[in-house]
């Protein structure tokens, strides 16, 4: 997925041998593949609030070397200690607002939070049915998309310093998403201040 080399690739020139990185928003945790397809030295664990695809990859994923248990159930809020990267893609842009959980990844990060959101000049909030569910299945979402600058600064104000990269798959371009344009963008942030006290 094009995504998720893109994400490894910009994580790979972020490690020291035995960091950690947190990917949240997991899913069945199909990331992994991309951390060890390319051999990156780093201690992997996922976290995802959908148990359902979370035993998927506890199922699948130790024939690849990844212990089940680094596959952990739990909501953003849940979120506590320190790893050293998060990673998070196509989460926040399906939640009622970004605030919250990014400042609880910006809190527990020592070095880096890789983020793949739906960013663009001028936020946009929504919240409609996804129509292309299976039949019967009547389900509301959010599909925002957040201010660019307003994330940026956000994300500098916890010590970090921001750098927005170009989404290889959409090429930077809308792209529509269960009949919604989306503005997928990676930002891309790096610790200059580790003060829990002030984050």
């Amino acid at each position: 997925m094009t995504a998720h080399a893109q994400a490894t690739d910009l994580l790979a020139s972020r490690i020291d041998p035995g960091d950690s990185v947190l990917d949240v928003g997991c899913g069945s945790g199909y990331f992994y593949h991309s951390i060890a397809s390319r051999n990156l030295p780093v201690e992997y664990w996922g976290l995802d609030a959908c148990g359902a695809l979370l035993d998927i990859g506890r199922e699948i994923l130790p024939a690849f070397g990844l212990p089940a248990e680094r596959l952990i159930e739990a909501r953003i809020e849940d979120l506590d200690g320190e790893v050293d990267h998060v990673v998070c893609m196509n989460v926040l842009s399906n939640i009622d607002n970004y605030h919250r959980p990014l400042e609880r990844f910006l809190k527990i990060a020592r070095k880096s939070v890789i983020l793949r959101e739906s960013l663009k000049q001028g936020a946009e909030y929504h919240y409609v049915r996804d129509d292309f569910l299976d039949p019967g299945v009547d389900l509301k979402v959010h599909v925002n998309h957040y201010d660019i600058d307003d994330v940026t600064q956000f994300v500098g104000s916890h010590g970090f310093k921001p750098e927005i990269v170009i989404d290889q798959r959409s090429g930077g371009q809308p792209e529509l998403v269960i009949g919604y344009q989306h503005y997928w963008t990676f930002l891309v942030a790096d610790r200059v201040v580790f003060d829990r006290m002030k984050s």
